[in-house]
């Protein structure tokens, strides 16, 4: 599917992010009506929906790892850590799950904003 790693794709969301936070900074081409944000928004809330399956697999792969007695921590304090982590990455999922519905609320508002000329 790529030849990619899974820290790769996430280091290559964080620079499309850090790109649009860019190109969102002011009026320009492609970037000047309200569809134009009905359209981001509409696949931020995209992106946002599909977080909480990446992030439980992130999940399960350390448990996996847990599994099989693959893991130490630096600290001596395995078990904190990973309850740490699991707990982490449960409240992050449900905070994306929450950043979607956010947004198809504001796609919604979006949808019947027009340009008055």
């Amino acid at each position: 599917m790529t030849d990619k790693t899974p820290a790769q794709l996430a280091d290559t969301a964080g620079d499309a992010i850090r790109a649009l936070n860019h190109a969102t900074l002011g009026r320009q081409a492609d970037w000047e009506y309200p569809g134009d944000a009905y359209s981001v928004v509409g696949n931020l809330a995209y992106m946002a929906g599909m977080l909480p399956q990446a992030l439980d697999q992130i999940a399960k792969h350390i448990k996996s790892l847990e599994g099989e007695d693959r893991l130490k921590s630096d600290r001596d304090t395995l078990t904190a850590d990973l309850e740490a982590a699991y707990a982490g990455l449960t409240i992050a999922a449900g905070a994306a799950d929450t950043l979607r519905g956010a947004l198809n609320r504001a796609q919604s508002g979006l949808s019947s904003i027009a340009y008055k000329e």
